[in-house]
């Protein structure tokens, strides 16, 4: 076995189901802000920042980074 104890254990399902909810969150946000009636640049630079915050989620903690 890999020597964790079942508290360990359970506290990284509880991370897990964190980051999905965040993402779950911030897509539903992303979505709302494509309805916003925004000119092109402020559109866009909204859309990355929500994409980055994503992406900094995925891969900091289904890839292990953080």
């Amino acid at each position: 076995m890999s020597g964790h104890s079942p508290e360990e254990i359970q506290q990284e399902i509880r991370t897990y189901f964190m980051v999905f909810g965040a993402l779950a969150v911030l897509t539903v946000l992303t979505v709302a802000v494509s309805y916003i009636d925004l000119t092109s640049g402020p559109a866009v630079a909204l859309a990355l920042f929500i994409a980055t915050i994503k992406g900094l989620l995925v891969a900091g903690y289904f890839m292990h980074l953080f």
